[in-house]
């Protein structure tokens, strides 16, 4: 198996831990467009606190001992030939090609740029425009708008910080009311507006918002959380349109190819496997295609072993940071109930440091 290329697209979560579970079995290349890996878990933070600035970006020189990762970007696919080509017009020859690059998000959860410099300049603009900001309104109540709205209000205490959500309670996609209920308790004891069933979109003049009632809104800092994009419009232009659905996500079977393909899988965000586009989520699918990969190319023929089938999660442990010091905590039990707990556990298992120690160890440094 050792003479056989595997080739990763996207250096985010999963295609790192794909590429780690597979170093030294394979000829892996990872390649990604960033030169660093990209801690998007301290990004809203980093947009926020100067001295956190750096903290999101950890360096893919200890990732893989044996494979190597290639900056660039991806063209093309050819399955013909089946080699992935590169914008330079080096072509890396596969026997395996994974797609793992993930899904873009609204500023300031974005790596903007290829390299660490120009996207901590970017993070710096963030900081400068909330030092100043008189207003700044947050549109959307799931988990990154709750996070954000959070950061900005314990960063300036002296500002209006209104946080507008389209939903009837905040976090309603984790359907835990009482996790929605902490959050908007925490918010509003901290001076935050919070305005519940309130879609919100531009208003006619600069620096206004206006909801689907026709209210107007007057900020001059906004930051949309409201969803995420498939980064798959390079395999549109690519001809490969017909691996996406609808939504533009890249479509699996249950052993997270892409339909049709025995050598092509896809894992992460940018697939369109039905269940909650977290972290831990990106992590498991990972390690089930490496086994499927591995299984595919040791065995042959008859003797070919069956893939193992992706099990999507619906039910994954949830922490919302409010600030480096509280949160809350949404922990599955059985019988099919959501724990939810405080400030405590919240901060020791992920406030504080954002899971950076955790993410700096997995690339192969220490925590510090």
């Amino acid at each position: 198996m050792r003479d056989r290329d595997i080739v990763v697209i996207g250096g985010g979560y999963a295609g790192v831990r794909l590429a780690k579970r597979l170093d030294g079995q394979a000829r892996v290349t990872l390649v990604d467009r960033k030169e660093v890996f990209f801690h998007r878990v301290a990004s809203l933070r980093a947009g926020v606190d100067p001295e956190w600035t750096g903290a999101p970006f950890i360096p893919y020189d200890r990732l893989l001992t044996n494979g190597r990762v290639a900056v660039g970007k991806v063209v093309r696919i050819d399955t013909t030939e089946r080699q992935v080509a590169l914008a330079t017009g080096e072509r890396l020859p596969y026997d395996v090609v994974v797609i793992a690059t993930g899904a873009d998000y609204p500023e300031p959860a974005r790596f903007t740029g290829t390299t660490p410099e120009e996207a901590a300049k970017s993070f710096a603009e963030h900081q400068q425009n909330i030092a100043t900001a008189q207003h700044a309104l947050v549109v959307g109540g799931g988990p990154s708008g709750v996070e954000l709205a959070a950061e900005i209000r314990l960063a300036r205490p002296d500002a209006r910080v209104t946080l507008a959500h389209s939903g009837p309670a905040l976090l309603h996609s984790t359907g835990s009311a009482r996790a929605a209920r902490k959050a908007l308790a925490w918010l509003e004891s901290h001076d935050v507006e919070v305005r519940l069933d309130s879609f919100m979109s531009p208003g006619n003049d600069f620096g206004t918002y206006r909801d689907a009632r026709g209210n107007i809104i007057d900020a001059d800092l906004s930051f949309w959380t409201t969803g995420t994009t498939p980064n798959t419009l390079w395999l549109r232009l690519a001809g490969h349109g017909d691996w996406l659905n609808a939504a533009g996500q890249v479509k699996v079977d249950k052993s997270l190819r892409v339909e049709g393909w025995k050598d092509v899988f896809a894992v992460g965000d940018v697939n369109n496997i039905s269940e909650l586009k977290l972290t831990p989520a990106a992590l498991a699918q990972a390690d089930l295609a490496a086994h499927n990969i591995r299984m595919y190319l040791h065995s042959s023929g008859k003797h070919r072993k069956e893939p193992r089938f992706y099990r999507p999660i619906h039910r994954t442990p949830l922490i919302v940071p409010f600030g480096s010091a509280d949160g809350v905590t949404m922990l599955p039990v059985p019988g099919g109930e959501t724990a939810v707990l405080g400030g405590r556990t919240s901060t020791l298992a992920k406030a504080k440091n954002l899971m950076t120690p955790y993410m700096r160890r997995q690339l192969g440094y220490t925590a510090a």
